[in-house]
C-alpha cells in the first residue's frame, strides 16, 4: 500500500482521553523473603513509557502520523515525565492540562526474571469538573479544524465521563471528522454518532451483560449496539480469534496473525490507532481493519505495553503478502491471497535503515522489553577489519546496536572535501548488512549529541583512542542511569591508512 510508504500520508490525529505513565521496574528473582512468603526482587533498571491514550499518541507517531494530545494530568513529577515522554515521541502535548487535586494516573509494573510479578496503581478515578471540562472543550475546539481524525481513548479514569464525550462527538461530526473510540464501562451510550468503536470481546459482554464466551451472540450483539448507538462501524476485537468488523449489513471477520504470545498489553491502543492511521489516509475501512490486525499481532510478542512502528507494519504486511502481493490504494485486502501467499523471510538489510522518528519508537520497544540498546556513531568510510571488529564488540555490551551515521555533508565537514569516498545510502546499507548491527540512522549534524538524547540510549560505545571526558553525549547518557564504554581498537585498521597505502 502506497499509504505506507509515505506514513499515512502525514495526516494529523487528535488523540483525547486518559493519560497514564507506564513504569517497569525490571530485576530478577532468586529467593523468598524471610520476612513474608514473597518474592524477592533484585532490581537492575527502570523504564518507562507513555501509557493509555498516550500510548495511543505513541503509536500514531510510530506509524508516521502527526499527533495532537488532550487530557488531564495532576500536577506533579510524573506529568513531567509523561510529557517528556510525549515530546520525545514527537506528540503535542500543549492541550493537557493540569489539575492539582488528582495524582498523574501511574501504573507501577515489578518485572522479575521478565515475568510482572505486581502493578502498583496511583490514580483518582472521578470526573473533571464542570469548569475543568469547558476549558478542555475550548481549547480542543480549534484544534479540530487542523485534523483529519478524532480518537477518543477511554480508560474509565474521568476525562471522557460527563458530557464531554458527547460534545466532542458532535463537535467533530459537524465538521465532517470521523470519530473513533476505544469504549470502557458498562454506558455505551455516551460514545453515540461516532463513526466507529473498538470494544473487546469483555468490555461488549460487560456493556451488554452476556457471556463473552459466545461468540455468535456477541456478533448479533455488537450488529445490534451499532444500529442503536447510530454509528458507522463497530469493530471487536477478538483476541487470537482476530477482529470482527460489523458494518450497516454485513460481519467481516478477520482472523489473527499466528504468533507467540508475551504481552497484550496495549493491544487495544495499536488496533485503534492503525484503525485511525488508515482512515485519515482514506484507506477502505476493511483494509485499515486489517493493518490494525496485524499490527496487534506484532505488539502481542513484545513484554509490556508497546507500540508499532511503520517498519514493523510494512514488515508484517510483506510477510503476509509477500512483497509482490501488496495491493494498491482502492482496492480490498483478498483474504484468499492473504492465506495463500507465502511469507517472504529473506534477510532484507534495508528493514535496518529508520528515520529517526521511526527508530526513536523501536528503541523505546527494545527498552520496554528491558533490552539493552547500544549507541555508537561515525563516518564508517572505506568499512574494513578494524570498523567490523569495533562493531562486533561494542554490540557485546547489550541487547540492539544502533549506528548514527554521519551524512555527506557532515563528513565533509570531519575529513575534507575529498571525503567521503562512499557515498551515505551506500555506507548505510553495507553496515545494515553486518550481523552485530540491529539499525542505522543518517544524522546531518557534526556531533551526534542531537540524536543521543532523542534515542537516550542505554550504553555510549566509542573507540578506546578517545578518553571519557571527550565523547560527546558521555555526561548525557549518565545522566539517565546509562554508562559509557570504550571500546579497543585494532592496531593499523583505519580509512585514513587505505587511502595512504592506495595512494603510495
Amino acid at each position: 500500500m502506497a499509504a505506507l510508504e509515505t506514513g499515512f500520508g502525514g495526516a494529523r490525529v487528535l488523540v483525547v482521553g486518559d493519560l497514564m505513565l507506564d513504569r517497569y521496574l525490571w530485576g530478577q528473582v532468586g529467593r523468598i523473603s524471610p520476612e513474608a512468603p514473597v518474592p524477592v526482587l533484585h532490581l537492575s533498571h527502570e523504564t518507562e513509557t507513555a501509557g493509555g491514550a498516550a500510548n495511543v499518541a505513541r503509536n500514531l507517531s510510530g506509524l508516521g502520523l502527526q499527533v495532537s494530545i488532550a487530557g488531564v494530568t495532576g500536577e506533579d513529577d510524573h506529568r513531567q515525565r509523561l510529557l517528556r515522554q510525549l515530546g520525545e515521541q514527537g506528540t503535542d502535548s500543549s492541550a493537557v492540562l493540569a489539575d492539582p487535586s488528582r495524582p498523574t494516573t501511574t501504573k507501577t509494573r515489578l518485572i522479575g526474571n521478565h515475568q510482572q510479578m505486581l502493578r502498583i496503581d496511583d490514580e483518582h478515578l472521578a470526573p473533571l469538573s464542570a469548569e475543568l471540562e469547558d476549558q478542555l472543550f475550548a481549547t480542543l475546539m480549534p484544534r479540530l479544524s487542523t485534523a483529519s481524525v478524532l480518537l477518543l481513548s477511554d480508560y474509565a479514569k474521568g476525562v471522557l465521563f460527563g458530557g464531554l464525550c458527547q460534545r466532542l462527538i458532535n463537535a467533530a461530526r459537524e465538521q465532517g471528522l470521523p470519530v473513533l473510540v476505544d469504549p470502557k464501562g458498562r454506558d455505551f451510550s455516551r460514545y453515540r454518532g461516532a463513526s466507529l468503536i473498538t470494544p473487546n470481546r469483555a468490555e461488549l459482554a460487560q456493556a451488554a451483560s452476556v457471556d463473552p464466551g459466545d461468540l455468535e451472540h456477541l456478533g448479533a450483539i455488537a450488529s445490534r449496539m451499532r444500529a442503536e448507538l447510530q454509528l458507522e462501524r463497530l469493530v471487536l476485537t477478538l483476541g487470537e480469534l482476530g477482529l470482527l468488523v460489523v458494518e450497516h449489513d454485513t460481519q467481516i471477520r478477520i482472523a489473527a496473525v499466528a504468533r507467540e504470545v508475551f504481552d497484550v498489553s496495549g493491544a487495544g491502543d495499536t488496533v485503534i490507532a492503525t484503525l485511525a492511521a488508515g482512515l485519515a489516509a482514506g484507506l477502505d475501512p476493511v483494509d485499515s481493519a486489517h493493518l490494525a490486525n496485524l499490527a496487534a499481532g506484532v505488539v502481542v510478542a513484545k513484554v509490556g505495553t508497546a507500540a508499532i512502528s511503520l517498519s514493523e507494519l510494512r514488515q508484517a504486511l510483506s510477510d503476509e503478502l509477500g512483497p509482490d502481493l501488496i495491493m494498491g490504494e482502492g482496492v480490498r485486502l483478498d483474504q484468499t491471497a492473504v492465506a495463500q501467499a507465502a511469507p517472504d523471510r529473506a534477510l532484507d538489510p534495508s528493514q535496518k535503515l529508520y528515520s529517526l522518528a521511526e527508530l526513536r519508537g523501536q528503541v523505546r520497544d527494545w527498552q520496554s522489553r528491558g533490552e539493552r540498546v547500544v549507541f555508537t556513531n561515525g563516518c564508517f568510510d572505506l568499512l574494513h577489519a578494524g570498523h567490523v571488529s569495533y562493531l562486533e564488540q561494542a554490540r557485546r555490551h547489550g541487547h540492539h546496536l544502533v549506528i548514527g551515521l554521519n551524512s555527506d555533508r557532515s563528513v565533509r565537514t570531519l575529513k575534507g572535501p575529498e571525503r567521503p569516498l562512499v557515498g551515505e545510502q551506500d555506507r548505510a546499507r553495507v553496515l545494515a548488512a553486518l550481523a552485530a548491527v540491529d539499525a542505522v540512522v543518517l544524522f546531518d549534524e557534526d556531533t551526534p549529541l542531537q540524536l543521543i538524547e532523542t534515542l537516550r540510549p542505554d550504553v555510549l560505545a566509542k573507540g578506546a583512542d578517545y578518553r571519557p571526558d571527550q565523547v560527546v553525549g558521555a555526561e548525557q547518557v549518565r545522566s539517565w542511569g546509562g554508562e559509557l564504554v570504550l571500546v579497543p581498537l585494532l592496531e593499523d585498521r583505519s580509512t585514513s591508512s587505505i587511502i595512504r597505502r592506495m595512494q603510495r
